[in-house]
């Protein structure tokens, strides 16, 4: 597997307790589920392929 990029990322606070609580529903990280929640985003604008 590629190392991943690292980057800063500066969200709102609330925002964030909402993805924090949301990871946790899924059992992620919220790094992790922001980073599927991108992928999932991304595949359906049609901006990457969607996995097998």
């Amino acid at each position: 597997m590629p190392k991943k990029k690292s980057f800063p990322l500066r969200i709102d606070p609330e925002l964030y307790e909402v993805l924090q609580k949301w990871a946790a529903d899924e059992f992620r990280s919220v790094n992790s589920h922001i980073e599927y929640l991108l992928r999932e985003s991304s595949k359906k604008a049609g901006r990457i392929k969607k996995e097998k």
